[in-house]
């Protein structure tokens, strides 16, 4: 077994380790002797095998199989110095590959190698086949849109208006999810996530030819966020990743970064009992401000030195363009940057996105999209729908996150109207706290409880929701003593400043959620006062904290179980970083730090119920160089389980160590043996997989000419690629 120690690897040169990845990885290499190496980082229960790598400066995401065995996913926000095609973000698929969907054997791969040329490194390459590209941002499509393109309802393109981005328009696809209309599954309506603000999920026809190959028809290809059906919903922020549901539907998440209502540890009870929100208050609060973008730079002018982050503070840039695309007047226009006057006709009412958004009749040329308020409000990456139709279990990204259950009382596909459908929501608390804490995440399983949250119906919740429906801009400056049309500038900071002591008053109060948990307490979720019931459902991580709940995760991304799981089965679930709230020294979850992630695995049982998240697969340590880091999965995000039972699994990667810029999609063959190697087996830095590490000499990286164009065109940038994420 080849040892990868950082004692070893650390003798080689460091430029040999230097790609095109980040700069500072020397810096790191050079901290490393403080760095404290985190025993079985990596690790694999089984074997991961890469199978593609993505285009510089994108991601690997919404990866689908189709039922004769195609490979689609999407190029999110690549660098727009890539060759074409590879600059633009798209949605393709691998041609002339074939998963295994049936036991009919499948095609059989060589394990891809790292990307080590300007050539590889600058477009998608898989193990098997070729990638090619289906449809791309901005070509033209139906009714004289562009693919992944929200308009105003006069047809106007949102990102022709000044206002702070969420992302470039159409940049940045995300989840695919074929419908398949013939039994063959040669013919079907994809439909993909775009992850930005306003958001968007287009419906493409697409079909398999007589060659192996697919086409789409963009003439029938359609921006559903266009349609007045969804925006009579508030229309959708941030869609991320997605599922399809038992009854053959996708199912769209909004990530809805911005629900943050206190920041990191808060709890709204800390504000009440210290009487100001100083320090703890998140962006949520700040929602309806005039551009509110701006507001992390306002607080940090009115605080000084006191000021804090606001958590989730960077996702409130786009609401000013999803006001125009729900039909409001662009009052606040001047050239190309916006002014502050207040918009007071339609704003976006927070309690809308955050849901996870069912497309009924998939198959009819406008779907009629179903939002299940009652599934909670958060940053969803994904539901995954167990087979029973009732259990949805709910994956929040971003610092400091739950985890979340669903449970409808009926199956969810049995109700006439979606908006009967009524159930409970759960979160979860990790209860071995004593016998994980301060361990390497590959020796701890996570043990855990369902607390319930609340019950309501569907219509209840939307009904809760539409009571906030006409708060706009101008009720934020009602928060000041000055008359803002008499002086706007002296309204604006006195209303932040009142904001940030004492909260909002234009939504749910810092009162009721402490209310609310004082009854719950007392008298359990079904014994809280009529008006409080709305808290777990539109408040749903501030009020999961008040109850005791786990809410430490840290980008907890994909989460998926095979078609037709069952007990036995497992449900997987990507963790993209394990540090902040789940390796400081405070709550349930204690465990060593481990930047490069984690899978976990929870067997379903009897009920559909989960009980305890296994790690399956940890990644590298963020300071372990390349020899390390080149062969292991890093900051997983998206995990998609295939028939087989072999997991796929794609990478938001911060790069580290690595020598090359790229993300990777790897293949995941699980091993039942559950044990976690000893020394013996593995080195003390964990072995990442099966097989040999590259050598240097096989590397034909030029560092210098390599980190040169990583300054020159950073991943990450406006231009570039989406915000970042993480920065939660």
């Amino acid at each position: 077994m080849v040892e990868f120690t950082r004692r070893k690897l650390m003798a080689t040169s460091v430029a040999a380790g230097l790609g095109a990845s980040v700069p500072a990885t020397a810096a790191a290499q050079e901290d490393d002797e403080e760095d404290e190496d985190t025993p079985h980082a990596p690790y694999v229960q089984g074997e991961i095998e890469r199978f593609a790598t993505t285009a510089f400066g994108a991601e690997v995401t919404g990866p689908f199989v189709t039922q004769g065995g195609t490979l689609i996913f999407s190029l999110q926000h690549p660098s727009r110095q890539n060759p074409a095609p590879f600059d633009r973000g798209g949605v393709g698929y691998v041609k002339g590959f074939e998963f295994d969907t049936g036991g009919d054997g499948g095609d059989e791969f060589d394990e891809l190698g790292i990307p080590t040329t300007k050539d590889e490194q600058g477009r998608v390459r898989a193990a098997g086949g070729e990638y090619e590209l289906l449809a791309q941002e901005d070509d033209n499509v139906g009714d004289g849109e562009d693919l992944g393109i929200p308009v105003t309802p006069g047809g106007l393109r949102i990102d022709e208006f000044a206002g702070s981005r969420y992302t470039n328009m159409g940049h940045d696809p995300d989840m695919n999810h074929l419908v398949e209309t013939n039994d063959e599954g040669t013919e079907g309506v994809l439909f993909t996530n775009w992850e930005q603000s306003p958001g968007n999920v287009s419906r493409m026809p697409i079909r398999r030819e007589d060659d192996g190959s697919w086409s789409a028809d963009l003439e029938n290809t359609s921006n559903l966020a266009n349609t007045e059906e969804l925006r009579e919903l508030g229309g959708t922020r941030i869609n991320c990743y997605g599922d399809l549901s038992p009854w053959n539907t996708p199912l769209s998440a909004e990530e809805e970064y911005a629900h943050t209502r206190v920041s990191l540890t808060s709890t709204v009870s800390d504000i009440v009992e210290e009487g100001t929100g100083v320090g703890r208050r998140g962006a949520a609060s700040f929602w309806n401000r005039p551009n509110a973008g701006e507001t992390q730079e306002a607080i940090d002018e009115l605080y000084g030195d006191d000021s804090w982050t606001l958590q989730g503070n960077w996702a409130l840039s786009g609401l000013e363009l999803h006001a125009y695309y729900l039909g409001a007047e662009p009052v606040d226009q001047d050239g190309d940057e916006n002014t502050l006057t207040p918009i007071d006709d339609v704003y976006p009412n927070p309690y809308r996105t955050g849901y996870i958004v069912d497309f009924r009749e998939p198959e009819s040329d406008e779907p009629t999209p179903i939002k299940y308020w009652v599934c909670g409000r958060a940053a969803w990456e994904c539901p995954d729908v167990q087979s029973d139709e009732r259990t949805v279990y709910l994956s929040s990204d971003g610092e400091n996150k739950g985890f979340y259950k669903f449970v409808a009382d009926e199956p969810i596909p049995s109700y006439e109207d979606p908006d009967d459908v009524e159930g409970t929501l759960h979160a979860a608390t990790v209860t071995n706290q004593d016998a994980a804490a301060r361990k390497p995440p590959a020796e701890v399983d996570l043990e855990l409880e369902w607390i319930e949250l609340g019950h309501a119906s569907n219509h209840e919740v939307e009904s809760w929701i539409a009571e906030y429906d006409d708060v706009t801009q101008v009720d934020y400056l009602e928060h000041a003593e000055t008359d803002w049309e008499e002086d706007l500038e002296t309204a604006l900071e006195e209303a932040d400043r009142e904001v940030a002591e004492n909260g909002n008053r234009d939504y749910v109060t810092d009162e009721e959620i402490v209310e609310w948990a004082d009854q719950w307490e007392e008298h359990g979720p079904d014994g809280v006062d009529e008006h409080l019931r709305r808290v777990p459902f539109i408040e749903t991580r501030a009020a999961a904290k008040e109850t005791g709940a786990t809410v430490e995760f840290r980008k907890s991304e994909g989460i998926d179980s095979a078609t037709d799981a069952g007990p036995g089965d497992y449900v997987y679930v990507g963790i993209s970083e394990v540090n902040d709230g789940m390796s400081d020294d405070e709550g349930e979850i204690q465990v060593d730090r481990v930047d490069g992630g984690l899978v976990y695995r929870a067997e379903i049982e009897e009920d559909c119920d989960i009980s305890t998240l296994e790690p399956v697969i940890v990644g590298p340590d963020g300071s372990d160089p390349a020899e390390v880091a080149d062969e292991a999965l890093l900051n997983v995000d998206n995990v998609y389980v295939m028939d087989d039972g072999r997991v796929l699994c794609c990478e938001d990667a911060a790069q580290y160590g690595r020598s090359y810029p790229n993300d990777c999609m790897y293949v995941y063959t699980p091993d039942e043996d559950d044990s976690v190697p000893g020394d013996d087996e593995r080195s003390e830095n964990g072995d990442a997989r099966a097989g040999e590490p590259v050598e240097e000499d096989e590397r034909e990286t030029d560092a210098e000419e390599d980190e040169k164009d990583a300054e020159e065109d950073e991943p990450g940038t406006e231009d570039d690629a989406d915000a970042e994420y993480d920065g939660e």
